[in-house]
């Protein structure tokens, strides 16, 4: 699962890596954790960039959703904003893990599920999360996976 991070503010002048989430970002990402407890539970562990709106939304999701915080990993691997970057990481995660949850950043996530499902996807906005199910059982052949959506707009119906 890919979960890009909720709404951050450009109104405070610190690095890009530093940008907070604003407080409608730390609302609607409560809200679409409560309201997507099921699809987030059967995963194994979360990884998170470091950046402070990814760490944020995934500590948040985490919270929400009763995770320990022991199955969180920061992996600076995941502060980026290209599609191989992401590819890389993905293609070598550990092989004990079959359900993992990166929370991460656009344009690479949007370009990741759309790499990784051959869908035609356009964007992953704030806050959203892209389930995607292989048939393959290794993390490096993965390929031609099945898209599930949670949008904003559809969960919360705003």
């Amino acid at each position: 699962m890919f979960l890009r991070h909720a709404k951050s503010s450009w109104e405070n002048e610190v690095e890009d890596r530093n940008r907070p989430l604003t407080e409608n970002g730390v609302k609607r990402i409560q809200a679409i954790a409560n309201a997507s407890k099921a699809v987030f539970q059967p995963f194994e562990i979360v990884f998170s960039s470091p950046a402070n709106r990814a760490l944020h939304t995934a500590c948040i999701m985490m919270y929400e959703t009763q995770r320990s915080f022991n199955e969180l990993q920061v992996r600076e691997a995941l502060y980026t904003f290209n599609v191989s970057d992401i590819l890389r990481f993905v293609k070598s995660l550990p092989e004990n893990y079959s359900k993992v949850i990166c929370v991460g950043h656009n344009p690479a996530f949007t370009s990741i599920v759309t790499y990784l499902t051959g869908s035609e996807f356009y964007h992953l906005p704030t806050a959203a999360w892209a389930k995607i199910t292989f048939e393959q059982n290794s993390w490096e052949s993965i390929a031609n996976g099945t898209l599930s959506l949670g949008m904003p707009k559809d969960i919360l119906n705003t």
